[in-house]
């Protein structure tokens, strides 16, 4: 079963392998130009040195999701968008990582596509992730779910949590630097309950 489950999210995850996810860019703006339109723009003033190359970004469908705008939702939707040459969508992916874009003074992120159990993968890795950032050890988030860390020169890789714990309490200085984490994080929610 799991092995089932493993081969449908991985074939979800390359079906969208052309698509950017826009995470921020305000319901407002498709009112008055279309979509595509606004991509095109996003990606201009942004990262120009694409268009030049390409003449423009090829489109092959962009939309909103989830379809149906709900209003009881503080955050806009995401648009999706399935470009037709997979080389441009990494390219914008890779000056997306390096600075975060603007549209018409917002903050928009762009990100890959991704299926929703393997967005929730990675999310588990969120705390280990900050913690390990702010230590220097240069964390990344390799697909699907996978942590890497640089450490004394070599690279770690760690598929599960477990396995990062197990690491940690191989080494003693390193735990205890995670632990004083866990412990502020404990005393900070405590005090937000008070």
């Amino acid at each position: 079963m799991k092995h089932l489950i493993h081969k449908t999210n991985d074939l979800e995850n390359r079906s969208r392998r052309d698509n950017l996810r826009i995470i921020g860019l305000p319901e407002d703006y498709d009112k008055r130009k279309s979509l595509d339109i606004i991509l095109q723009e996003i990606i201009q003033e942004n990262c120009p040195n694409i268009l030049e190359q390409e003449g423009k970004v090829e489109i092959e469908r962009i939309h909103r999701s989830p379809p149906v705008f709900n209003l009881h939702m503080t955050t806009p939707r995401n648009v999706i968008a399935k470009l037709k040459n997979y080389q441009t969508k990494e390219k914008i992916l890779q000056v997306a990582k390096k600075k975060p874009f603007r549209y018409h003074g917002n903050t928009v992120r762009i990100t890959q596509d991704l299926a929703a159990s393997t967005l929730k993968d990675q999310k588990t890795w969120n705390m280990i992730f900050r913690k390990a950032r702010e230590l220097g050890l240069q964390p990344r988030i390799k697909y699907p779910s996978k942590l890497t860390i640089f450490l004394q020169g070599k690279v770690w890789s760690f598929n599960a949590i477990e396995e990062s714990h197990a690491f940690k309490k191989k080494r003693p200085d390193l735990n205890r630097k995670f632990d004083v984490q866990a412990q502020n994080s404990r005393e900070s929610s405590k005090a937000s309950l008070d």
